[in-house]
Order: C-alpha cells, then sequence, then structure tokens
C-alpha cells in the first residue's frame, strides 16, 4: 500500500516550500491543496483568481476524496498531499482521513497573520486554518488513540534536514537529501492560483533560513493574534523537538 501523506497547514506556513522538498523525491507524488475550488464555490470568497481556480480544478468534494484515497499518480509509493485544514469545510465527509496519514504544519501566529495580510488584508480567524487544524486534530487523535505529528514552521527553516530526517523516522521511511534542495521555478504540480501566492517559493531552491519578522503587526490584527495564539500553542505543545 502506498503511503498517503496528508499535511494540514494554514496559509503562509511554508507548505509550498515542504510541498517541494517531497516532491523532488524520486518516489513521491504530490497534489496542491485539491479543495480549493470547492471552497471557494461554496464560500463565494473574494480570493485571488478565484473564479479560474473553480473553473479549472474539481469542485466535488467525493471526487476529490476519490483522487486522495485512489491510484497514485505515477503509481509512486508515497503520495504527498497538501492541504489547507480551512478548505476541508464541515460538510464534507471525514471518514476517507482514516485512509491516510495524517500530519499538521503550524506557524506563529503573529509572522503568519503579518504574510497572510498582504494578500488578504482584513483576515477571519476561519482564514487562519488554526480552529480547523485544531478540529482535525482531535479527530485524528481520537480515530487512531495516537498522538498526530506536528510540525513548527519555524522548527523547520532553522534545522531543515534535522527536522525532515526526523519526520520522514516517525513516518517509517527513509529520508532523501533531495528533500532540501530543488530547481527553481514553477512546477505542472502547482495549483492554478500559483501566481498569487507563489512568488517566494519559484525563485527558491531550498529552504530559506529563517528570519524573525521585525514588521509590526497591523493593529486591526491585533485581537485575531490574541485568538489565534492559544490554537497555535496547542499543537505547539505536540510539535516533533530535536
Amino acid at each position: 500500500m502506498p503511503l498517503r501523506i496528508a499535511m494540514w497547514s494554514g496559509p503562509r506556513n511554508i507548505s509550498t516550500a515542504l510541498m517541494r522538498a517531497w516532491e523532488n523525491r524520486f518516489d513521491t507524488a504530490v497534489i496542491d491543496e485539491p479543495f480549493y475550488a470547492h471552497y471557494l464555490l461554496a464560500t463565494c470568497l473574494a480570493h485571488p483568481g478565484a473564479a479560474e481556480v473553480i473553473a479549472h480544478h474539481e469542485t466535488d468534494p467525493r471526487r476529490i476524496i476519490d483522487t486522495l484515497i485512489g491510484p497514485v499518480p505515477g503509481s509512486a509509493p508515497i503520495f504527498y498531499q497538501k492541504h489547507m485544514a480551512h478548505h476541508l469545510l464541515p460538510g464534507i465527509d471525514r471518514a476517507w482521513l482514516d485512509s491516510v496519514t495524517n500530519c499538521f504544519l503550524i506557524r506563529e501566529p503573529r509572522e503568519m497573520l503579518a504574510s497572510l495580510a498582504k494578500t488578504i488584508p482584513h483576515p477571519r480567524l476561519a482564514d487562519t486554518g488554526l480552529p480547523q487544524q485544531a478540529e482535525l486534530f482531535n479527530h485524528v487523535t481520537q480515530q487512531t488513540g495516537e498522538t498526530p505529528i506536528v510540525l513548527d514552521a519555524r522548527d523547520v527553516l532553522q534545522d531543515p534536514e534535522g527536522m525532515l530526517r526526523m519526520l520522514c523516522d516517525r513516518l517509517g521511511i527513509d529520508f532523501s537529501d533531495r528533500m532540501l534542495h530543488w530547481p527553481a521555478g514553477p512546477r505542472n504540480t502547482d495549483g492554478i492560483w500559483a501566481p498569487h501566492w507563489y512568488a517566494a517559493v519559484w525563485k527558491s531552491t531550498g529552504f530559506e533560513p529563517y528570519r524573525p519578522k521585525d514588521e509590526p503587526l497591523p493593529a486591526h490584527l491585533h485581537a485575531l493574534r490574541d485568538q489565534c495564539t492559544p490554537l497555535y500553542d496547542r499543537l505547539h505543545a505536540h510539535r516533533l523537538q530535536s
């Protein structure tokens, strides 16, 4: 059976760089935010390029789930699925989660919000993915009786090799140093939304060193940061640590 890794993230969490790392392995197929088109269609949110995303990508969650638990592209032994947690809307069936290995990617709220506000100036708590990550974390814990893998973006940037080795070990697979570097530019696996969100990743050839975000958080986001912090802290307590 292939290893199906469902990595549940929020926005601006190095999720695309992590997808690059997995795609650069010889044994891994990837998929980029498969529920995004359904999410936009159902919520009518004015995201950049929303109409194009809906027109270009699958919007039926049942068909999306069939893709995620069906034959792996190229018959690869590993299927890495990059998900935004808030794209998995409440009406979508959760039973398929038992067929994948669920992991979580988090980022410190102030840094995440400062980055997110550059594209979505007035985000809501639901836009951060943190409430949905907490809900999914609880679901997986209850279903499996085990604590899911949690990665913190800062830890990965501070020690990419060490953290990815730990991740691979927890997943029961060999680490590949191909996960540390990749060619710059777009991929045909990138979602049609990539020009709006992936400019930095397209320029990258590996994980950028961690640099604290020094710019002040806009005042209108302070209350949202305070809502995010306890959710983040709860997941952060379970993160992989070297």
